[in-house]
This record gives structure tokens, sequence and C-alpha cells, in this order.
């Protein structure tokens, strides 16, 4: 099992989304930022180290939004998803093939990864 560790970053209404490269697994679906625990770190701190990786941003993770497991064909992920802010840096692209912010009502319009699919129903239930 792989634990991962996301973001739900909120702005004005709307919430931060990224499109994987296409060269990677799942390539070109959306997804929330984030990713793979190393050896040692809490969730919180994968969280940070990603976020500068994949954004170069300096996130601030809060409180747990969702937790699940989802099995893919080749594993299995433990998500879990905190509502986070950024707290310094502009948003650039190392890692993704583009970065949206997108309403709930908007969701439908993109692909996500299957293991998003709950989090964007609780999004929409719950709302931002």
């Amino acid at each position: 099992m792989v634990q991962v560790a996301a973001a739900l970053i909120k702005k004005d209404g709307k919430f931060l989304i990224c499109q994987r490269p296409a060269h990677k697994a799942r390539g070109l679906l959306w997804e929330f930022v984030g990713g793979k625990l190393e050896k040692g770190e809490t969730k919180q701190q994968a969280l940070i180290r990603e976020c500068r990786e994949e954004l170069d941003v300096t996130v601030l993770p809060g409180d747990v939004f969702m937790e699940l497991v989802h099995e893919y064909p080749d594993m299995t992920v433990e998500l879990t998803v905190f509502n986070a802010q950024i707290e310094s840096g502009e948003i650039r692209l190392l890692e993704h093939n583009a970065v949206k912010w997108i309403t709930p009502a908007e969701i439908p319009e993109y692909d996500f990864c299957p293991a998003d699919k709950d989090i964007l129903e609780a999004i929409i239930e719950r709302g931002l």
C-alpha cells in the first residue's frame, strides 16, 4: 500500500487541480497536488515537500478533508487529502502539464484520476 498526501487548495470559491504529465501513469488526467510519503515523513511533511517539488510553493496543511483507499491495477493507494493554503511562492509548473482553478460546478468538464472520484463528490456535496 502506497501512502499519498494531497492538498485541497481553495481560493475565491475555486480549488486547484493539476494535470499529470503525459509520460506518467494516468497521464494527462487531473488530480490534486501531492504525492507519496518518503520514509520517516509525516503526511503533512510529505505534502509540503511535494507541493514545493511540483509547484514551487510552500503550503500550510490544515485539517484532513478526507481519507480513502483506492486500488489501481498497478498499486493500492491510501490517500489523505488535507485542506491547505498556499503560504508563499507563485505556482510554477515543475512537474505537471497544467494547473487550473475550478469551481465545483466545473468538475464534470475534467477527466480526473479514479482515486479522486469520492473526493470530488464530497466537494460537490459539502461545497467549498
